[in-house]
């Protein structure tokens, strides 16, 4: 029995967030720079997304490129934009042919006016299809989001719309940039490295953990497969002990 025949598909996780780490790491080893991971780690998001929508996946984030990576080397930030426009334009058929819907959240006015607009492009272009749905996580930080929805609410407060008392988490979560999507069911991190580097902080809080050492551009459709099996497994408490779930 393959690995797809192995998923209850009445179990599936709402969402699956994804943090593709190691792209740097797998091209190194292979005496390449690091620009040819990161091209690699395009085909494996193409495969995921795909074996995603394959299976009824509602929902997938991917942790494309943090608040932190800005940082990196201007000639590797500047490729991976370059990247990732060269992507879109050549994702799009694919996502129109898989039904694929594509979001973004972060800071997308840190972006380069060339990234933003084709990003842009791309979301209108799939916001009829009903399939999956793709979220990528662009110049984005949960501490920088939980910041801007702490300040949001404080002008909220100032100038008399709320009440303190009215702040509860679900209006905090209506503050974040993920609101209408329902919170992760299932992490995935790619790599060897056991942290949620600063992702989706507010909404993972009760999200099942699925670290791997495999390097993304190795990840591919059965990787997501093996993680959602993992998941099946898993007993989903939410604080409650193991009687309280019997029926």
């Amino acid at each position: 029995m393959s690995l797809i025949e192995e998923i209850d598909k009445t179990r599936l996780p709402q969402h699956v967030a994804i943090i593709m780490d190691g792209n740097g790491r797998w091209a190194k080893a292979q005496g390449k720079d690091r620009s040819f991971g990161h091209r690699e780690g395009v085909v494996s998001v193409r495969k995921v997304i795909e074996a995603a929508a394959q299976i009824g996946l509602p929902y997938i984030t991917v942790y494309t490129f943090s608040n932190e990576n800005w940082n990196r080397p201007e000639s590797e930030v500047r490729a991976l934009m370059e990247l990732l426009v060269t992507a879109i334009h050549n994702e799009t058929p694919d996502l129109m042919k898989n039904n694929i819907r594509l979001k973004a959240i972060g800071n997308l006015y840190h972006l380069p006016e060339v990234t933003r607009e084709t990003l842009q492009q791309c979301i209108e272009t799939t916001s009829a299809n009903t399939g999956t749905t793709l979220v990528l996580a662009l110049s984005y930080s949960s501490r920088w989001e939980i910041t801007e929805a702490v300040k949001a609410l404080a002008e909220e407060v100032k100038n008399g719309k709320i009440t303190p008392n009215d702040i509860t988490e679900a209006v905090v979560s209506d503050h974040m940039t993920t609101i209408g999507i329902p919170d992760p069911d299932l992490l995935i991190r790619t790599g060897g490295e056991k942290r949620i580097s600063n992702f989706l902080l507010w909404q993972l809080s009760y999200a099942e953990l699925y670290f791997t050492d495999t390097f993304w551009p190795d990840f591919r459709e059965n990787g997501l497969y093996e993680a959602i099996l993992y998941y099946q497994q898993r007993e989903r408490r939410y604080g409650k002990t193991s009687e309280q779930l019997k029926p």
